[in-house]
């Protein structure tokens, strides 16, 4: 079983676009949420970073009913790590 997985990102931040690229060619299911279009995400976000609203920020729930897991621009390793795959 595969934990699920939420990305916080913009349309121009290019380590957005790497991460989703990685997660596509593993075939790692995602959603996107677009931080400038969706408020409390973007205040999600900030809390997360210290008032930053740094992107990419995953949030992963792990599927053992685990703790959420909470990741700034992490490593394609570090989120299959998270999923638990």
């Amino acid at each position: 079983m595969q934990g699920t997985l939420t990305m916080y990102s913009t349309t121009w931040c290019g380590y957005c676009r790497r991460l989703k690229s990685q997660l596509d060619r593993e075939g790692i299911s995602y959603v996107e949420i677009n931080i400038e279009e969706d408020p409390q995400s973007a205040a999600f976000v900030e809390k997360a970073n210290n008032g930053n609203q740094t992107v990419p920020t995953v949030l992963v729930v792990p599927p053992n009913g685990g703790e959420n897991i909470v990741m700034t621009n992490p490593s394609l390793a570090q989120v299959k790590q998270a999923l638990a795959i």
